[in-house]
């Protein structure tokens, strides 16, 4: 037992000493570090100590702790600003879910994401939303194309009913027209499909047209220099009237060359293409007054319709998408013959006005004969037959 107390106490002596050791040693480092800081940063001058008084004179007082009540505001403010430090269209009441709402919401993406001026910006959407119309165009001109292949027949059976209802015959208007859908079924023919691009594009012109026109009215700001060339400002007409004159005049260009519905060469709708010719005309004195934005939309939509009608026309392209061959057809062999703006204007015109003639006829007919099988029997002869009267012979 005594030999085991010795031993632990032994040890304990010993671990004693070495701790000991270990601290004094350490001592020494600190001191011997201390004392190398301490000759390493010693002054050599009374112009060091001057230096050192000056700058902790100089160092600033710390800001105050900011106010609670005011960390709604800033992040108000932080949230009301894109990420290129413009409003965003929703402080500024723009935007929403509504089809004007989702076009100036995507405008607003495509300039503050893409960091591209606002004409550009409405350049890019302008070519997505024709994208995305693409395949409306491809179906509208193969049936275009089979229309045109199949022109002689058509007009010659547009020839017949046209005659027909001219001379008041129901009976061979009905049958001829008849004849018509049979024929049109048989070849997979339907003139609504010529119709169906512009349609179709109307409700997105029209959700483009009142989206910028609110855009140029708030004003955003950056529309003021979101143009180029000499139409810089987006939110004013432009003051040379180039803009709308360029507009009209591709948009005049569109509807002759029949790019998005097919050329309107059919009897029946030569009064409607006589119509959409004089519409750009019409229209000078009215987009003058549109703001530059509304015009840059309308002008690089007429443009992308020229290229895609010049794209189509590629031999290659137009068998990569089916679509028939045109037949090239002798103006003088074919049953209409193509006549004037003026002539045509008025065979549309005298076309109305017999329609109009036949119908107030018919429904005149209709009228009488209502009354007579309603009202009592009017008397038609001198005699009633159904009853017996003397007869004197005439004396020879």
């Amino acid at each position: 037992m005594f030999k085991l107390l010795s031993r632990r106490g032994c040890r304990s002596a010993v671990s004693k000493l070495f701790c000991e050791k270990i601290e004094v040693r350490q001592a020494k480092v600190y001191y011997f570090y201390s004392s190398v800081n301490s000759v390493r940063f010693a002054s050599t001058g009374g112009a060091d100590v001057g230096k050192t008084a000056t700058l902790v004179e100089n160092i600033p007082e710390p800001p105050p702790v900011p106010d609670p009540s005011t960390f709604s505001e800033v992040t108000e403010a932080v949230q009301s600003l894109a990420a290129n430090g413009e409003p965003t269209f929703a402080s500024l009441g723009l935007g929403g879910w509504s089809p004007v709402g989702l076009v100036q919401n995507c405008l607003e993406f495509l300039h503050v994401s893409l960091d591209v001026p606002w004409w550009g910006a409405i350049l890019i959407g302008t070519i997505c939303v024709r994208v995305v119309m693409f395949p409306l165009v491809i179906m509208s001109q193969r049936n275009s194309a089979t229309m045109n292949n199949n022109l002689p027949e058509i007009q010659l059976l547009q020839l017949k009913m046209t005659q027909a209802r001219q001379t008041g015959n129901q009976l061979e208007s009905a049958r001829y027209a008849q004849e018509m859908m049979a024929f049109m079924k048989e070849k997979g023919l339907n003139p609504l499909k010529n119709l169906l691009v512009p349609l179709a594009q109307a409700p997105l012109f029209i959700s483009f047209f009142m989206g910028l026109r609110g855009m140029a009215n708030c004003p955003v700001e950056s529309l003021t220099t979101g143009g180029m060339l000499w139409f810089v400002d987006l939110t004013v007409p432009d003051q040379y009237f180039l803009l709308p004159i360029l507009t009209s005049a591709t948009m005049w260009a569109t509807i002759e060359l029949g790019v998005d519905g097919g050329r309107l060469d059919a009897q029946n709708m030569q009064m409607m293409r006589y119509f959409l010719r004089a519409l750009p005309l019409v229209m000078i004195p009215f987009t003058i007054n549109f703001p530059g934005a509304i015009l840059c939309y309308w002008c690089s939509s007429n443009f992308i319709s020229l290229v895609q009608v010049g794209f189509l026309k590629i031999p290659a392209v137009r068998e990569y998408f089916k679509i028939p061959k045109l037949m090239t057809h002798n103006v003088d062999s074919l049953p209409i013959k193509k006549k004037g703006f003026v002539e045509g204007a008025k065979d549309s015109w005298t076309n109305i006005k017999i329609s109009k003639e036949l119908s107030e006829r018919q429904r005149i007919d209709e009228l009488i004969f209502t009354k007579a099988g309603k009202g009592p029997l009017q008397k038609t002869y001198k005699f009633d037959p159904t009853k017996l009267s003397n007869v004197q012979a005439k004396p020879k």
